[in-house]
């Protein structure tokens, strides 16, 4: 019995190594943020398995269940709905359960947003802090101080509606000048790349209001 963490492209779907698609097409079953939207991608490869519902809103319930349904077959899948399971999505918490039970984990290496982001940016790429999504409200303001003072390249997530505030923050504790990337659409048709200082950044945010998902990297402190 084992569980394989299988990364799925964060936009193009081209983006899937030949190595995640024989897992998929050999596995049992396979575990999935979103039935729907997995579907998709399972259809555009011309695989058909079985599929479970695990996300983050059901991961605590469910552990159990899950865990005796692997430990049922010979190979199970989780897939997220975008990019490798466990970074800033659904997994850990059964990635630690198997190891607890003495179930295989094996992660496949492939798509994540922060990687070409980070490579894309121009900041200092040798050493870096990644933060992820931050708080919508307990917490956030200590994050963001934290980062302030930080001495790698720290790299944050971000939905759309938050850009503008936390590039406001970020501003308002990390000074003007800090340098600043914010990467969109990666991999997708509308991929784009703004470089420039926080202060910058902030009017571009103001101006152009970008769609999609976003990255934004942050320089390390000056000493």
């Amino acid at each position: 019995m084992k569980l394989a963490l299988v990364p799925t492209p964060v936009g193009n779907l081209e983006d899937i190594t030949l190595r995640a698609i024989r897992y998929l097409q050999e596995c049992d079953f396979i575990l999935c943020e979103d039935t729907r939207y997995s579907s998709k991608l399972l259809q555009h490869l011309g695989i058909s398995k079985p599929l479970m519902s695990y996300h983050q809103n059901n991961e605590h319930q469910t552990l159990g269940k899950v865990i005796q349904k692997i430990q049922s077959y010979n190979l199970t899948c989780l897939i997220t709905d975008s990019g490798t399971p466990a970074i800033s999505d659904p997994g850990f918490l059964l990635v630690r359960e198997c190891i607890k039970e003495d179930i295989e984990v094996e992660c496949l290496p492939g798509a994540t947003a922060f990687v070409p982001a980070l490579v894309m940016s121009g900041l200092p790429a040798e050493k870096f802090v990644f933060e992820g999504f931050l708080p919508h409200k307990k917490g956030r303001e200590t994050r963001i101080k934290k980062i302030a003072q930080e001495d790698k390249t720290v790299i944050l997530y971000e939905s759309p509606h938050r850009l503008q505030k936390t590039i406001d923050q970020l501003l308002a504790f990390c000074g003007e000048e800090r340098e600043c990337a914010v990467v969109r659409e990666i991999s997708k048709l509308h991929q784009e790349v703004y470089r420039g200082t926080l202060l910058s950044t902030q009017a571009w945010v103001k101006e152009t209001s970008p769609k999609g998902e976003f990255v934004i990297l942050v320089s390390p402190v000056k000493d």
